[in-house]
């Protein structure tokens, strides 16, 4: 093993080591499963912003953008960054005080937990529903993440992909049953620095491995379409083809999903003081439209690193989400103060990877155990037994993410992708309607939320496959017809009781 090696190693080592000490502190202050899953609701302004952008930005911000913008242009990825950016900060503008608010004032946990008291939902369905879409689409959520440690390892030191996956999801795993939602925000906050410092480093370091802004700009308006946001290419195509206003429309559709992901939904829940959320959402905008934009123009200065003789090229989109992991170890040949770079960036990398998946793995594992469990089969525990039901949770849906995450091969932008249309059909819009509408009621939040999670179904393996018009991203349609349900249901049943239209007047 080469001296740069080394270094690169004892940098990721040392991360690793302060995420487990950072679980180890909190798990001292975590007595009871309200703390594990919402963190006693102490979140301040900076912790709050910046752990709900780094558990949303997971390893597809680091990855899977600059990986799809390398192979395919500006098109899909700057459209895509659009609509995140625009989708975080309606967010955090028009649901992020309300839902604090409103949850605080119904002592909810989860997501599910809040709609059900909400709504007054005694049938146990709204929540059975929310749990089983949990589970069912944060399983290969995790797993992309998972696959993006291994990836990573694999491709830096040619390690064994599945052992290394395994390694990292433990100490996932490990910190995240030790201190819970605190441990998971904590750690957060500093994986978005990290995150922050490979995105500004490979940035600079890309362009200068490129031979120069002018030769980046050059090689890729070699390529037809590639920096044109309405044109459809790849650098291996001869021409460009058309993405249209239909196709923009579609991937702008990303920026809806913020309205229902439960791991962003559950840390303005857990913010501190509703007074500071204004603070919050001013941070976190900054740093997603910043972030996102600096991962897409990566992908732009990668193909010049290509072009350049600097890295080896991509033969498809989910190869080349490496790039940064080829420009980290083209960086530490130099000497051993760029290796320890080289290190912090590869840790950037796991810092994505992880600042999703705990969070991920404990909103799974409410779903299991509070909302499945607790709630909904009535199982009354002590809260001891609680607590380590909880932490048993997370492992659990561990283990089975590690098993969905045994392909190396598979996108993690493309699993991303999936599970993000799984949850904003499913929880955005009955989110929008609790939160703004006081005549839905409980039967049209479960008729939006069950056509919604079954449209994501539909639409992708029946519908979309059609291809011309019928090829819009499932989150898109999906989201309309859980609106429309909604409405419709809501508006053919009983109004709300008294007391939950009282109620809603109120907060």
């Amino acid at each position: 093993m080469s001296t740069s090696s080394v270094f690169i190693i004892i940098a990721i080592i040392a991360y690793l080591v302060g995420m487990l000490l950072i679980g180890y502190r909190h798990s001292k202050g975590t007595n009871t499963s309200s703390d594990f899953y919402l963190g006693g609701r102490k979140l301040g302004p900076v912790a709050a912003a910046m752990s709900t952008e780094a558990s949303d930005m997971s390893a597809y911000l680091l990855m899977g953008v600059p990986g799809l913008a390398l192979f395919c242009g500006v098109a899909e990825a700057g459209w895509t960054a659009i609509g995140l950016a625009a989708g975080t900060y309606l967010n955090w503008l028009i649901v992020a005080r309300r839902l604090r608010v409103y949850s605080a004032k119904l002592d909810a946990i989860t997501v599910p937990d809040f709609l059900a008291k909400r709504f007054r939902d005694n049938t146990k369905l709204i929540e059975t529903i929310g749990a089983l879409v949990i589970i069912i689409f944060f399983v290969p959520y995790t797993a992309s993440g998972f696959v993006a440690c291994g990836k990573l390892f694999n491709s830096m030191f040619g390690w064994d992909y599945t052992v290394t996956m395994i390694v990292s999801a433990i100490v996932i795993v490990a910190y995240c049953t030790m201190g819970g939602f605190m441990a998971a925000s904590i750690t957060s906050l500093i994986q978005s620095m990290v995150m922050t410092f490979a995105l500004i480093v490979v940035f600079i370091f890309g362009i200068h491995a490129a031979g120069g802004w002018d030769a980046v700009v050059a090689n890729a308006k070699a390529v037809p379409g590639y920096l044109d946001f309405f044109s459809s290419t790849n650098i291996a195509a001869t021409e460009a083809g058309r993405y249209g206003g239909i196709t923009i429309l579609s991937t702008l559709a990303w920026g809806l999903g913020y309205f229902g992901m439960p791991h962003v939904l559950i840390h303005f829940m857990a913010a501190k003081d509703e007074s500071n959320i204004k603070v919050s959402r001013r941070i976190a905008s900054t740093w997603v439209i910043l972030s996102l934009g600096v991962a897409v123009v990566i992908g732009i200065v990668g193909y010049g690193m290509v072009n350049a003789g600097a890295i080896q090229g991509f033969s498809s989109s989910s190869e080349a989400e490496s790039i940064l992991i080829r420009a980290s170890a083209l960086m530490s040949q130099k000497n051993i103060f760029f290796a320890v770079i080289a290190g912090v960036i590869l840790a950037g990398i796991l810092s994505a990877t992880m600042s999703t998946a705990d969070v991920q793995l404990l909103a799974a594992a409410s779903g299991i155990t509070q909302n499945l469990l607790h709630d909904v089969f009535g199982l009354k525990l002590s809260e001891k037994t609680n607590l380590l039901i909880a932490r048993l949770g997370v492992i659990g849906v561990a283990v089975i993410a590690v098993f969905f995450a045994m392909d190396p091969n598979s996108s993690i932008f493309r699993v991303v992708s999936f599970a993000w249309a799984g949850f904003g059909a499913t929880f955005g819009p009955v989110m929008l309607f609790a939160l703004f509408w006081k005549r839905c009621n409980k039967q049209g939040a479960i008729a939006g939320m069950f056509s919604g999670a079954v449209m994501i179904f539909v639409w992708k393996f029946a519908v979309r496959p059609l291809g011309g018009a019928w090829d819009i991203y499932e989150l898109l349609p999906a989201f309309v017809v859980g609106c429309i349900a909604i409405v419709v249901v809501s508006l053919l049943t009983r109004a709300p009781e008294a007391e939950i239209v009282e109620e809603y007047e109120s907060v």
